[in-house]
């Protein structure tokens, strides 16, 4: 029988997604839990699992293309008498049988293993037996891979086609955003996986493996040009324009930026601190041989700092309810920390950051970039916050006036850190300064309050010992 598989919700109430990709095609055979397709929401990069086993027997949607939550994606051929359509996770749990209770146990791995469940966690297997993994390059059995030194040495047209062609459900581990430079750059990433080895394949993989086999001029395709696009050589004399489509989490954040700044009144207050003491205890910190596996920078230790000044200053951890008509304290920091993407701004959450200590809150800031530049930023990762953190001194800027991510009541602007004359104990003398930059909602917070909580962030930069006092 045939089943089809509708797109879910696939968190905060999202819409509509975009097919990135397509993993499966009419035809192939999948198995429970694979992974049918990327899709992109206003979000991020999703990866859907399947929740049935069978065969493809159409796809909805063509890649490129924007679905609506609740609408047909992909349909199955199954077998047995399953419904055309995702079945009723109560029914599929309850379903009666006809002849008692033997029919029941004989029903019951069938209802179990055809109903879908939220992405992000799949479908539950059927067996309870430990799953198998996914076969990567690699291993003993990658006998039609091509040598990593004939690879290496041959250019891509000249292989094979057993070298350029990965196995039967094998596939190279990458990002949406990295195979499309990979395919603008003619490259195949099936040959660089067989020189990363098991290991997802960044962007520097792709352009190392171009530069030794000479893959200088990008090839651009259809898809290419919709993903990134590129204007085409105009005419001398001509005035050229691009059209790109507002899709995805550009289309998500001018959203969300335009709501917040019509909604909530926007101030911002500056400060310059004086940060050398700050510098200096990162250095003995990174000196230290028990801390050497903990990453501790600059904004590591603003991130605590923040932390710190805010249970100091409630109004800058709260939410203005307008519907309950009620301003929501939060005794915890769910702390939002910026990344530009190649996808565009996403503000990827540290959960209860206030628990954390400062190699703690390291490792978690850690983590969190490795997933961004990985694109595994779910939208789970991205729900919520309390307060947030934009790093503009990683681009040389010093200040700015940050918008309020939506609900949250506050969001700081951490500039560079430079070296200038500086007043020091009378003296004028050389010291290290960085700009901080707070913009918050004047109907949570008043300017004192506003002031007051930046001044307690710079007195732990200008002295990090006053932590001991809060």
């Amino acid at each position: 029988m045939i089943a089809e598989f509708r797109l879910p919700d696939l968190g905060e109430g999202l819409t509509e997604a975009e097919v990135v990709q397509w993993l499966v095609k009419p035809g192939d055979t999948v198995a429970l839990n694979q992974t049918l397709a990327e899709v992109e929401t206003a979000k991020a990069v999703v990866e859907l699992p399947s929740p049935y086993e069978g065969t493809v027997s159409s796809l909805h949607a063509d890649a490129g293309e924007t679905v609506a939550v609740g609408a047909p994606l992909i349909a199955f051929d199954i077998g047995g008498d399953t419904p055309d359509s995702e079945p009723d996770g109560d029914e599929a749990a309850t379903g009666e049988a006809a002849d008692g209770g033997s029919a029941e146990k004989d029903a019951a791995p069938d209802a179990e293993k055809a109903q879908p469940n939220l992405v992000g966690y799949g479908a539950q297997p059927a067996s309870s037996g430990r799953p198998a993994r996914r076969v990567r390059r690699g291993g003993a059995g990658a006998t039609a891979t091509a040598d990593a030194a004939v690879i290496e040495a041959a250019p891509h047209d000249a292989l094979p086609p057993s070298a350029a062609e990965p196995a039967v459900g094998e596939r190279p581990r990458s990002t949406p955003p990295v195979r499309a430079h990979a395919k603008r750059l003619g490259i195949d990433l099936v040959l660089v996986a067989a020189q990363v080895g098991d290991r997802v394949i960044t962007r520097a993989d792709v352009d190392a493996y171009a530069e030794r086999v000479g893959a200088a001029a990008p090839v651009g395709t259809e898809q290419d040009a919709e993903m990134v696009p590129a204007a085409p050589p105009a005419p001398r004399g001509e005035r050229a324009q691009t059209r790109i489509p507002i899709k995805g989490v550009r289309k998500h954040t001018a959203q969300a930026m335009v709501r917040s700044a019509f909604t909530a009144p926007h101030v911002t207050t500056f400060h310059t601190v004086d940060v050398t003491a700050t510098m200096e205890l990162i250095e003995q910190l990174r000196a230290d041989r028990s801390l050497a596996e903990h990453r501790i920078g600059p904004l590591v230790v603003v991130a605590r700092a923040v932390c710190l000044a805010l249970g100091r200053n409630p109004s800058l951890n709260a939410t203005w309810d307008e519907d309950a008509g009620e301003i929501i304290q939060n005794h915890f920091v769910d702390l939002g920390i910026a990344a530009a993407t190649e996808r565009g701004l996403i503000v990827p959450i540290i959960r209860d950051a206030e628990r954390m200590s400062l190699p703690e809150l390291a490792d978690a800031l850690q983590q969190l970039t490795q997933t961004v530049r990985a694109g595994k930023t779910g939208p789970a990762d991205l729900a919520g916050g309390n307060f947030s953190i934009t790093n503009i001194g990683v681009f040389g800027i010093d200040a700015g006036t940050p918008i309020l991510p939506p609900g949250q009541s506050g969001i700081l602007a951490v500039g560079a850190v430079r070296r200038q004359p500086w007043e020091h104990r009378g003296e004028i003398a050389l010291r290290q300064v960085m700009t901080l930059s707070v913009s918050f909602d004047h109907r949570l917070v008043d300017g004192a309050e506003g002031a007051r909580f930046l001044k307690d962030i710079a007195d732990l930069l200008e002295q990090p010992g006053r932590a001991m006092l809060f």
